[in-house]
């Protein structure tokens, strides 16, 4: 597909956000938090909110969602403001967007793809690439009517810029085609993890995934735990291409260690399908470590969003410990109690001061010590191959050389210690 690059010369837009609350739906974010989140989403955009709106809306007009009465407030708001976008937080079918810009005269997106230009912004893998590219031409593909064949809006959000943006000059036929090679190439990489993961479980070492709201962080406590060095940040979504790195647990015991992408509240599904693959480690874990915020006012609810895309992986019921993480932030930790009692299976600590780390470890080890097994056996000092075996997939304690035999104290996958133990 012939592609025109968009500059990468970046400039602050200036934003007003319009905040729809539908009357009519229960929701558990007030219109003020999901404001506050906007405002973090336009700045990890690199935007700058100039005005905000909020539209308490009764019935959704099919025209423009927020009817003509809103329209005419946001028009006279964009009189006094020099504005380049105008956000919604709630999503806008393509007519609709189409309706409001006519009437506005400034460009207008909502907050689907205001999180596709984050996404866009932060891959820098090949595969988050991939996956950033195929949820944009998703959610752009039944868009098309009537903004003809030029697609400069592929960056989908503030500013259009990003490592996965550009200008197409394509049909629905071609954008159609190019989504199918995505997903094609994703099946392939979704095979390579699969493959991966088949050997790691053949080797019995536990997965643990850790996910959590993003800017929870996860990140940080993966380098508390493992000593990786991975660059952390505090913003939304610093966090695209997964990375795993093995841990050892207090009884020698190896387990692997897997970061994800963050969560959010209504994480649009165009995203969460086109990152299956990475998300695929957190259905296939052994055990979920969610880290949570609790500096975060909005704590409970992010936790109840964090659950509802464990349950759309299909993954909600799988072994769970609550991390409450940021303790360090806290101004009064005379609250600890009555957060450790909402959760009352859950560990407090500070990822970034290391701060009760330890007890994590604790928590882990009697769940990832199923699929592990402690031996003492007797080996026929000609079979080397079992030794070196025993050396690479287990955690060797003790190891005596005699006459005949080598005797071996280690831990094993299970599958290797059945092995070992029928060994005549």
């Amino acid at each position: 597909m012939s592609q025109e690059l968009i500059s990468n010369k970046r400039r602050v837009e200036k934003a007003l956000l319009v905040i729809v609350y539908l009357k009519k739906v229960r929701q558990a974010w007030t219109a003020e938090d999901i404001l506050e989140e906007m405002k973090e989403l336009v700045s990890a955009c690199d935007g700058e909110v100039v005005d905000s709106i909020i539209c308490k809306v009764e019935t959704p007009t099919a025209h423009s969602l927020i009817g003509e009465g809103k329209l005419k407030e946001i028009e006279a708001l964009l009189a006094f403001k020099k504005t380049d976008v105008v956000i919604f937080s709630h999503d806008l079918k393509g007519s609709q967007q189409r309706n409001i810009e006519d009437q506005l005269k400034v460009k207008t997106i909502d907050r689907t793809q205001l999180i596709l230009d984050i996404f866009a912004r932060r891959a820098t893998s090949l595969e988050g690439k991939t996956q950033v590219e195929l949820a944009q031409l998703e959610y752009l593909l039944p868009r098309l009517s009537g903004h003809g064949t030029e697609m400069s809006r592929l960056g989908g959000g503030i500013g259009t810029l990003g490592p996965g943006e550009t200008k197409l000059e394509v049909d629905r036929r071609r954008i159609a085609q190019r989504i199918t090679s995505l997903k094609r190439n994703l099946a392939d990489i979704a095979e390579s993890r699969s493959l991966k993961r088949k050997k790691r479980k053949e080797n019995g070492v536990p997965l643990v995934s850790l996910v959590g709201y993003t800017n929870a962080g996860k990140s940080t406590l993966l380098n508390s735990l493992t000593e990786a060095e991975q660059p952390t940040k505090d913003g939304l979504f610093t966090t695209l291409d997964s990375l795993s790195k093995q841990m050892i647990l207090p009884n020698h015991q190896k387990v692997v260690l897997s970061d994800t992408v963050g969560f959010m509240r209504e994480l649009p599904h165009r995203l969460i399908e086109a990152f299956m693959s990475t998300l695929e480690e957190v259905r296939e874990a052994d055990l979920i470590l969610h880290v949570l915020d609790i500096s975060n006012p909005n704590f409970i609810n992010m936790h109840a969003s964090v659950m509802q895309v464990l349950e759309e992986l299909d993954a909600a019921k799988k072994p769970i410990i609550t991390v409450l993480n940021k303790i360090d932030k806290l101004e009064d930790r005379i609250w600890l109690d009555n957060y450790k009692s909402k959760f009352p299976e859950a560990v407090l600590l500070s990822a970034k001061n290391k701060e009760n780390i330890a007890e994590i470890y604790k928590l882990i080890i009697p769940y990832v010590s199923l699929v592990v097994r402690e031996i003492d056996v007797q080996i026929p000092i000609t079979r080397m191959d079992l030794v070196n075996l025993i050396h690479k997939q287990g955690e060797v304690y003790s190891i005596k050389y005699y006459e005949k035999t080598i005797n071996i104290r280690a831990s094993v996958p299970v599958s290797l210690a059945n092995q070992l133990e029928n060994l005549e």
